[in-house]
């Protein structure tokens, strides 16, 4: 957990500490939050589609492994909409866990386990053996095709039978590259008036997290880890669906998509 220096008082672009009132995490939140929907101004639709088929399909009380978790987004999210549910987030990044550790502090709901989803162990680290749901935004893309089908067999032994996997991310159809030619410089220039506008970008955000004395050095560390930008693949949503009903989920199909990304459902 992070402490405060009692004796300071700190302001940045995006949060406050002040002296005996701790760091505003919520102001981080909603930070990267902004930061994110420049890249997907659709970001809060895919979050509804994937609660929308937690409830169907495993009910409004589930347990759900936050998977990548970051900040805490899908865990907030999931919350809001279904007080009933628990959530354990795992990720690595020890500056976006700063921020979901702080946001979510006394909220005996959630728990979040530092771990390496490369590392073949990491299940082991987690509180519950099973979970009704597994979720993921955005994340993945940073994996290899190969690790990312040895994580997806991992992830198929952790949820129960009739729960659900579901990964929101970019994935790209190869097989279309005029259709994605015209969506990526149609994209692009909508960011480009977003950022003329004062949108931050990925690395407008994170240094402005090195300059904030509560996460400075969590950042510090986070770039030990992972450096400027992590070099993985984006396979079609038809090589994800393949590949977890080969890692033995019983069906598998997009549920959601835009001209970049796609929310892919699996069910065990």
């Amino acid at each position: 957990m992070t402490h405060v220096d009692a004796t300071r008082t700190t302001t940045t672009a995006t949060t406050t500490t002040t002296a005996g009132a701790g760091p505003d995490w919520q102001a981080w939140q909603q930070s990267w939050d902004r930061q994110q929907e420049w890249y997907m101004p659709d970001r809060e639709e895919r979050f509804r589609i994937m609660l929308d088929m937690v409830e169907a399909l495993v009910g409004p009380a589930p347990r759900v492994l936050d998977l990548a978790c970051g900040t805490g987004t899908i865990t907030a999210r999931l919350l809001a909409r279904f007080p009933e549910a628990t959530s354990t987030g795992v990720d690595l990044d020890p500056a976006l866990l700063a921020i979901a550790e702080g946001t979510f502090a006394g909220d005996d709901r959630v728990s979040f386990v530092t771990a390496d989803l490369k590392d073949p162990d990491w299940p082991s680290k987690l509180p519950h053996d099973t979970y009704d749901a597994v979720l993921t935004a955005t994340a993945l893309h940073w994996f290899h095709a190969e690790p990312l089908a040895d994580l997806y067999g991992r992830v198929a032994g952790l949820v129960r039978d009739g729960g659900v996997f579901m990964n929101a991310d970019h994935m790209i159809d190869d097989t279309t590259p005029r259709i994605n030619a015209a969506e990526r410089v149609q994209r692009h220039a909508r960011m480009d008036a977003a950022k003329a506008e004062g949108a931050l970008d990925w690395s407008e955000w994170w240094q402005l997290a090195a300059r904030d004395p509560l996460l400075a050095g969590p950042t510090a560390r986070r770039f030990e880890i992972y450096g400027e930008h992590a070099d993985g693949e984006m396979p079609s949503a038809a090589w994800h669906a393949r590949v977890l009903r080969e890692k033995g989920f019983g069906e598998a199909r997009p549920v959601w998509c835009s001209p970049s990304d796609t929310l892919l459902l699996a069910v065990k």
